[in-house]
């Protein structure tokens, strides 16, 4: 059978308890999901933090800290992929757009980076879009993912790349003609947020046809495209990706009880495709990781 590997995003930034209560929060819950995650077949889990208190999202480099090492505790296999996606919003003032406005969380690379510096992961993701984002715009300008990227390459950690329109893929192919990426990256196209890539088989081949030779790449997709994505993405020749930060729902009517059932779930329906998934051992050895 063919395999792909299953990456399990638990949290994100915007899914909330109002739209499942199962949402993880805390780091003793973050971790705990990720775990059952692994049990069920996901070789890696993207991580976000929140902050407990609040459940809003965070980038308190301990909140990371304590859900990695509550992984680590038991078990050094799962790959860990950690998010730098925070730190790029920019929410303009109403009366005076050049003024930041109160959703503002806008920094320096470096600060986008310091809980990667202080855990070093596996994988971390980066982020190329510059785009409309809810209601306010994410800015990811070329220079800063640059700053990050050259971070993420001293420290021995993968850049995941996350691609939301064909503009990304572009300027992700420059900085691999500039070296600013090393070659055959690992790159994820992200369908569903509103103004990038609509969620389609089309846009899935028209996506992956932009990509550069030997690209890994998985394709996936938010809300009702979640579980439909993960079994195209396999049969376009990408890997494959699960989780509440994508989707709050199993089907229709059904709250997705935990992300573990979001995972069993797509292995299911992988296996009646005809695929299998690939352990988190095969996964290291595969993208050249170590652990």
């Amino acid at each position: 059978m063919p395999s792909v590997f299953l990456t399990c995003a638990l949290v994100g930034n915007f899914t909330t308890r109002q739209h499942n209560p199962a949402l993880p929060i805390t780091p003793a819950e973050i971790a705990g999901q990720a775990l059952d995650a692994w049990r069920a077949g996901a070789a890696i889990v993207h991580i976000h933090v929140r902050d407990p208190q609040t459940e809003l999202p965070s980038m308190e480099v301990a909140l990371y800290k304590e859900v990695v090492d509550r992984i680590r505790d038991v078990t050094d296999a799962l790959v860990i992929n950690l998010t730098t996606g925070n730190g790029g919003r920019y929410h303009p003032s109403e009366d005076d757009p050049a003024r930041p406005g109160p959703r503002t969380n806008l920094l320096p690379p470096e600060r986008r980076v310091e809980h990667v510096i202080a855990l070093r992961p596996d994988i971390a993701t980066l982020d190329l879009n510059t785009m409309v984002f809810g209601g306010e715009v994410v800015i990811n300008t070329p220079r800063n993912v640059r700053v990050m990227a050259g971070i993420m390459a001293e420290l021995g950690v993968r850049p995941e790349v996350e691609l939301f329109d064909s503009g990304d893929i572009a300027l992700m192919k420059d900085m691999l003609a500039d070296g600013s990426l090393a070659p055959n990256p690992l790159c994820s196209l992200v369908m569903g947020v509103n103004y990038g890539f609509q969620p389609s088989l089309e846009t899935l081949l028209y996506a992956r046809g932009l990509l550069p030779p030997g690209a890994v790449w998985t394709g996936f997709a938010t809300g009702r495209w979640a579980f439909p994505m993960t079994v195209a993405s396999a049969l376009a020749g990408g890997q494959v990706r699960i989780g509440m930060e994508d989707a709050a729902w199993m089907g229709k009517g059904q709250l997705a009880p935990s992300n573990a059932a979001m995972v069993e779930k797509t292995r299911r329906m992988l296996d009646d495709a005809g695929y299998e998934l690939m352990t988190a051992a095969e996964v290291r050895a595969s993208l050249g990781l170590q652990r």
